[in-house]
């Protein structure tokens, strides 16, 4: 590599690093947008040659309008001469008509000419900004491949660190924990069911001195109402 394509090489490895890199000076998306950023400076630069070129254009129109006026007055100027008998003064006219004439073939030229290299220079734009559009599409395309690359590389990375055996003894110790807790849940219900049956059986119970008691006090209610 010669000195000029190293001086360039390194340009365009600054120019990415002010503009900021992703992954360090050989990310493709940062180089892709570096080569955007200098194709939108190109475009910007053939846009203002075209307007210069499009200035002379109309320049060099207006010249040749306004030789063909002149062109057209001294021949108006030579006729009218002869009209007065100033044939000296025809003369004259008639020469600087002549003179006019062969300016204004040679403006007339050079305008095709500036129209030729305006043509070039709209078709050299126009194979510029297809060829910027052509490289947002595809960097939209890359971006995305990249993103994909970038989510595979992070998956894999995240695999590879899994140690299956450990989570398989974690699983079944999580397993034998909730074996344990239906274990108590159930030897829980099965101790409680006796209590409840005695108690209930208890809270029904009535001694004999009790029913006695409700017996006389209903006979003294039924006597009170005779």
């Amino acid at each position: 590599m010669n000195n000029m394509g190293i001086f360039k090489r390194l340009k365009t490895i600054t120019m990415a690093e002010i503009n900021g890199l992703l992954d360090g000076m050989e990310d493709p998306i940062a180089m892709l947008n570096e080569y955007s950023r200098e194709m939108e400076q190109e475009i910007t630069k053939g846009q203002q040659a075209l307007a210069r070129q499009i200035f002379v254009e109309k320049k060099q129109e207006a010249l040749i309008k306004e030789t063909k006026a002149l062109v057209d007055k001294r021949m108006r100027q030579a006729k009218l001469a002869l009209e007065q008998g100033d044939e000296a003064m025809a003369k004259l006219a008639v020469q600087e008509k002549l003179s006019k004439e062969n300016q204004l073939q040679l403006y007339v030229d050079q305008l095709e000419s500036i129209k030729g290299q305006t043509q070039i220079l709209v078709g050299k734009l126009d194979q510029l900004k297809d060829t910027y559009n052509q490289m947002q599409q595809k960097k939209i395309l890359l971006a995305s491949r990249a993103n994909v690359a970038q989510s595979m590389k992070q998956i894999q990375k995240v695999t590879v660190s899994f140690h299956t055996d450990d989570i398989a003894r974690g699983v079944a110790r999580a397993e034998e924990k909730i074996l344990m807790m239906e274990a108590e849940a159930q030897a829980g219900n099965q101790f409680a069911a006796p209590l409840a049956k005695f108690d209930a059986a208890y809270d029904s119970f009535m001694s004999d001195e009790e029913l006695n008691k409700e017996i006389e006090k209903l006979k003294n209610e039924k006597v009170a109402v005779l």
